[in-house]
């Protein structure tokens, strides 16, 4: 069994064939830094070798499910003049959580945003609580939607659908993403860990291998879409993070107040 006590910023409770991954960073609304990246794409590569879990919950701790990427460390960077991109981990992460082979829910149990809303909708199943907002917002930030959003988006919405919140960044309230067919199911406020883990819990003392297979055989259409997509999203999201309009967003950010953006 491997030795998840080492994460940091992820809570693992395994038990009754269920692994509980809590992104566990609540003072910061669970966003998403280099340190918990990394542990990300190491547990989504290590979680599926375990054969004591048959079905995976994935939530966020406090009121956030995860606030996506950390615009403050973004703003950080960019003050040092640092050009380090992470595409062999930003691909990594992806990929590594289509491998994994048991069922993975997202308990969305608040807002899940940029990074954070492409880890909740490439889980499996969806279940968000009445309360969450779900959108990419990275082109609120003066960045490319390259670490996931373009490939998942049009996926479950449509093309066209997309494009608009893509391009616009907008939030979307969890019954309108219900609707959209962005995300499965939605529950009262509170109640999105609860009804995941009743999920997890049937499918868990299921056929393993017959829903481990038809996982494998439906995430073929996914794998190929990120094989079209995801270097050519990833290389343009890394020409973004060089340009003016990022830079300023991420200081904005930090001042709170409106970015003002010139192309550039």
């Amino acid at each position: 069994m491997p030795e998840y006590s080492r994460y940091e910023t992820l809570k693992i409770d395994v038990g009754d064939q269920i692994a509980t991954v809590t992104l566990n960073r609540p003072e910061r609304l669970n966003a998403v830094n280099d340190q918990m990246h990394r542990e990300l794409e190491d547990l989504f590569g290590e979680i599926s070798f375990d054969d004591a879990i048959n079905a995976i919950v994935l939530t966020g701790a406090g009121r956030a499910f995860c606030a996506g990427g950390d615009i403050r460390g973004m703003d950080q960077r960019a003050r040092e003049g640092s050009r380090r991109i992470p595409l062999r981990s930003a691909k990594r992460l992806i990929q590594n959580m289509l491998e994994v082979e048991q069922p993975l829910i997202s308990a969305v149990n608040g807002d899940a945003v940029g990074l954070g809303a492409t880890i909740a909708l490439f889980c499996d199943i969806i279940i968000a609580a009445e309360n969450a907002r779900l959108g990419d917002t990275h082109i609120k930030v003066g960045l490319v939607a390259g670490d996931g959003g373009a490939v998942i988006w049009p996926l479950l919405v449509g093309v066209a659908k997309a494009k608009e919140l893509l391009f616009t960044g907008d939030l979307i309230e969890a019954r309108e993403a219900e609707r959209i067919g962005l995300v499965n199911r939605v529950v009262p406020a509170g109640k999105a860990y609860e009804e995941a883990l009743a999920l997890a819990t049937r499918l868990a003392a299921g056929p393993t291998r017959a829903i481990r297979w038809t996982k494998l055989a439906t995430n073929k259409r996914l794998k190929d879409e990120v094989n079209l997509v995801l270097d050519a999203s990833l290389a343009v999201e890394t020409l973004s993070m060089a340009m003016e309009d990022h830079q300023e967003a991420a200081r904005a950010f930090v001042e709170k107040r409106p970015p003002h953006f010139t192309g550039q």
